[in-house]
């Protein structure tokens, strides 16, 4: 398979493991926000170390075929890739939440547009190379 269609079809795998992701960390974020709208950044968060994990352990297996080596360096690697995307789209959910007057409901859906690519460069280019 050459470089290009490679490329293609890890993006598509990254792309299926990102709906789990968004449905485990966007369920969790709802669950805070429906015990209270105010805890919409400690739902983000949970649901952001949530998703982390479901995240790396399929990269890992499914999309990159990295389950052979060491866990350690891959994982650290993950979890900061998503923390640059989660310092961005948290940064992004503040600004509209409180000042675009976006609804909590919807902001984290409209986020996903530029953290998804986001996080599949970071992933592929660099926690899983």
């Amino acid at each position: 398979m050459n470089r290009i269609t490679d490329t293609g079809l890890q993006f598509v795998k990254f792309g299926i493991v990102g709906v789990l992701n968004t449905v485990i960390g966007l369920g969790i974020y709802y669950i805070f926000i429906y015990i209270s709208v105010t805890l919409y950044i400690a739902g983000n968060t949970v649901g952001f170390i949530a998703g982390v994990l479901n995240s790396y352990y399929w990269n890992n297996r499914y999309v990159f075929n990295k389950s052979d080596e060491s866990h350690f360096k891959p994982l650290i690697k993950t979890f900061i890739a998503y923390g640059v995307t989660l310092l961005l789209a948290t940064i992004l959910l503040i600004i509209m939440v409180q000042y675009l007057h976006i609804s909590e409901w919807v902001a984290p859906l409209i986020n996903l547009v530029i953290t998804v690519p986001l996080n599949f460069l970071l992933n592929k280019f660099w926690a899983f190379k």
